[in-house]
């Protein structure tokens, strides 16, 4: 089979997935396929009131700007904001996919069962469309299907007898007014949904089992990526060092929110922007409380012994990376600290096996992941050699992570934006491969 012929399968249709699409198309690859599990393109930036995969909520605006966010052979429209709505979102990516012509590429309504290799440098995939399940096989696979979707509840001694939920299924504030609402986590999504419910709610705390960097989206009248951006060629302890003051200069004292410090340094950890909490906190709209001990009843009882009553409990404690059309035996990377993935991309034992927008970067994914899409399409295309050491590269990248990133799950994933996309765009001119 020539190369141009091969067959090529892209799991999902959201930004990663239209990329991925993109870039294969602009390889000369014509046999692909996209199997979109829902009747719509835009992964998790389609909103929709009721419950489903959707993980935006009603008012999500985006963290990253502008400048940083949008894919670098599409800008964003001029009358953009600096932080977009996610309508405003999906209508850059609906626009994205008309204007490549990624459409009639896309299976709707398209679930993927089950990934394995086939034993001849292939890959069987069996796929349900409209209740009718079949097996495939590709050349090549790009897993594009993104490690927002599975929630992670953590467990905690005894039982809250009140309304629980992940921020999975948020949607909008207006079903807490009234309530006595408890927020768990320091994320983006638990300090946005703690501002939300706490303009209608009885009382609305937060509880943080540690110090977290929470930051202005704005600094010094600039977006705070933009402002990151022009540190990027310091040294690194330098780079830390001004960040660090410029948290502390823009912020003042942790105390003063209420906060515990951090015990990292910036950069060490996935930080919050949230200009919003802030003032939430200074004008006492949100109140903020330490870890869960243990639940009883309609209580929860805090890591300080204080015991307090609720009636909603909002879980924002983020989500698990599950990769369910794998087999466990060949995939599983649950509680994993480090991925063996080079790029964040590529294992050394599946060639044709690509991820796609499997990472979290310290900014926006989309640019990095159009970058990934590029080098996985070059190498099935076979405009790009792949690189003979591929399993030391794997080793190699585990151990030299940009920062030191906590070992976590949560930051099993962690990757800093410039220095991972200059990576990356080396690799797709062939000067790193």
């Amino acid at each position: 089979m020539a190369e141009g012929q091969k067959r090529v399968c892209v799991i999902g249709a959201g930004p990663s997935g239209l990329t991925a699409l993109k870039n294969l198309r602009e390889q000369g690859l014509a046999d692909i396929v996209c199997y979109e599990q829902s009747d719509a393109t835009g992964g998790n930036w389609v909103f929709r009131p009721g419950p489903g995969h959707s993980s935006v909520y009603e008012t999500t605006h985006i963290i990253s700007s502008r400048k940083y966010s949008q894919f670098d052979d599409f800008p964003m429209p001029d009358g953009y904001p600096d932080f977009p709505s996610h309508t405003q979102m999906l209508a850059y990516f609906r626009a994205y996919e008309a204007h490549f012509g990624l459409t009639r590429f896309i299976a709707f309504e398209s679930r993927v069962d089950h990934v394995e290799p086939d034993g001849q440098g292939r890959y069987r995939l069996r796929v349900t469309r409209h209740g009718v399940t079949r097996d495939e096989v590709f050349d090549a696979v790009l897993v594009c299907s993104g490690h927002h979707w599975d929630p992670d509840i953590p467990d905690y001694p005894g039982r809250f007898d009140g309304e629980q939920l992940h921020s999975h299924a948020y949607k909008s504030a207006g079903t807490f007014a009234g309530k006595r609402v408890l927020v768990i986590g320091g994320g983006n999504s638990a300090c946005d949904i703690a501002v939300e419910t706490a303009r209608v709610s009885a009382h609305t705390a937060l509880s943080l089992r540690r110090g977290y960097y929470i930051i202005p989206k704005l600094m010094f009248g600039a977006p705070t990526d933009v402002i990151y951006a022009k540190l990027r060629r310091l040294p690194k302890r330098l780079r830390q060092f001004l960040v660090g003051a410029g948290i502390r200069i823009a912020m003042g004292k942790w105390s003063k929110y209420g906060l515990q410090k951090p015990d990292c340094r910036p950069m060490e950890m996935h930080p919050t922007l949230n200009s919003d909490i802030l003032n939430a906190l200074r004008h006492g709209t949100v109140h903020l409380r330490p870890g869960i001990e243990q639940l009883e009843g309609r209580e929860v009882e805090f890591s300080d012994g204080h015991r307090e009553a609720f009636d909603t409990l909002v879980w924002a404690t983020g989500y698990r990376l599950s990769l369910p059309f794998f087999d466990p035996a060949f995939i599983d990377w649950r509680g994993a600290t480090n991925i063996p993935l080079y790029l964040k991309m590529m294992r050394a034992d599946c060639p044709g096996l690509y991820f796609i927008g499997l990472f979290q970067p310290l900014g926006s994914i989309w640019p990095l992941a159009d970058c990934q899409a590029r080098i996985a399409a070059k190498l099935i295309a076979g405009t790009l050699a792949p690189p003979a050491d591929l399993e030391d590269r794997v080793k190699t990248e585990q151990r030299q992570r940009h920062w030191q990133f906590e070992r976590t799950p949560r930051h099993a994933l962690e990757v800093d934006f410039h220095e991972f996309r200059t990576e990356l765009i080396d690799a797709a001119q062939g000067d790193r491969m």
